[in-house]
């Protein structure tokens, strides 16, 4: 499996790499993970020095902790292109774990494949930003020609081909999920005093504009929903990166952390959503706009933990049932409602999120769905 933990050493994100792993594992499945540095020299993001560089020294260090954690210390490796070399438990066997392997994984393809990856019979991108990832394709040719060396391709729209206005790039996608391995999210007793939280970042990347339309950011999804403090109380917190957001948020009510601080490895991450009251969260107003069906995999982690989430509707309330433990809102009306829903129906609400989870998102499940598809 290829992924980005020691490039992108940050709580949240870590759990999407790790939830493959970890589920793979316990299906009884031989997994390595992988990570090639590619070849830019702003590959590596230091978060105690606030920048990027090509030093791989902090992100190795809380990669080795984020894999013994989970039982998997043994498991990875890190290539570094700029220094031609291997790192991590597996650094003396990576090609031969590459030349043994029946299946690649590239986890939102942000890994480039080489000579030893190439060889693998069955490699499957996984495509988890829809809408950008397919228009990244159609105007960068580098990034085509490397998708474009896989055989199977996954995406998190799952109204791909029902619908969703998602640019062609000639790659034959198939719908897929987030896994969750529930047994490492356990139900925990909810916050006597808890706030609506959630992590994002406020602006990733620039907006994206293709034949005439714009596919917009989080920062765009927001705007409407600014006022949502003044209608239902002070109850809104938001982990948040980003130069730009923190004033205009605290401004209109909402309460704003620092994710370094407040989640800095995967199991603070993990604490973070478990004294939370639910999450509240908008969409890239691309996935909105396009009508993709995709669902974060922060989210299904917030109803594995039996918090209720109240999420911006992408579509995605046409595959996954919605109003018990998930409720999906379209205006600053109806996340209105959802609140005050969840409000006077919490010990329901929460009840009904570790069910939805098991019901959709169990790893088991969803990574057989995969796997039958892939190879």
């Amino acid at each position: 499996m290829l992924g980005y933990i020691v490039r992108g050493p940050v709580g949240g994100l870590v759990w999407h790499y790790l939830q493959y792993v970890l589920g793979l594992a316990r299906m009884g499945h031989d997994v390595c993970f992988l990570e090639d540095s590619g070849d830019s020299l702003w590959c590596c993001y230091d978060p105690s020095r606030h920048l990027f560089d090509t030093d791989p020294t902090f992100g190795l260090g809380f990669a080795d902790r984020a894999f013994q954690a989970v039982g998997l210390s043994k498991r990875w490796a890190y290539y570094d292109a700029h220094a031609r070399r291997w790192w991590g438990p597996l650094a003396e066997s990576a090609l031969d774990v590459c030349a043994d392997a029946h299946l690649l994984l590239n986890l939102s393809g942000e890994n480039q494949l080489r000579s030893w990856t190439q060889s693998i019979s069955h490699r499957a991108f996984v495509d988890t930003d829809p809408v950008f990832t397919q228009i990244r394709h159609l105007t960068d040719p580098g990034r085509r020609q490397n998708a474009a060396q896989h055989t199977a391709f996954f995406s998190f729209a799952e109204r791909l081909g029902r619908g969703a206005a998602i640019p062609d790039d000639g790659l034959r996608w198939q719908p897929t999920r987030q896994p969750i391995v529930l047994d490492v999210w356990p139900v925990v007793a909810a916050p006597e005093i808890g706030r609506f939280t959630t992590v994002m970042q406020w602006e990733s990347y620039t907006a994206r504009e293709y034949q005439g339309r714009r596919f917009g950011l989080k920062s765009d999804s927001f705007m409407p929903y600014l006022d949502l403090p003044s209608r239902v109380g002070r109850l809104f917190e938001v982990a948040v990166g980003g130069h730009t957001a923190p004033r205009l948020l605290t401004e209109h009510g909402w309460i704003v952390s620092d994710p370094l601080q407040a989640i800095p490895d995967p199991f603070g991450y993990q604490r973070y959503l478990q004294r939370s009251k639910g999450e509240f969260s908008v969409a890239k107003q691309g996935y909105v706009v396009s009508r993709s069906g995709w669902f974060s995999e922060r989210s299904a982690a917030y109803l594995a933990s039996g918090r209720p989430v109240i999420a911006e509707d992408t579509g995605f309330r046409e595959h996954i049932p919605s109003g018990d433990g998930l409720l999906s809102f379209s205006s600053p009306d109806e996340a209105t409602r959802a609140v005050t829903d969840v409000l006077e129906r919490y010990d329901h609400h929460c009840r009904a999120a570790r069910a939805l989870a098991e019901a959709e998102f169990d790893s088991t499940r969803v990574l057989q769905h995969l796997l039958d598809r892939a190879m």
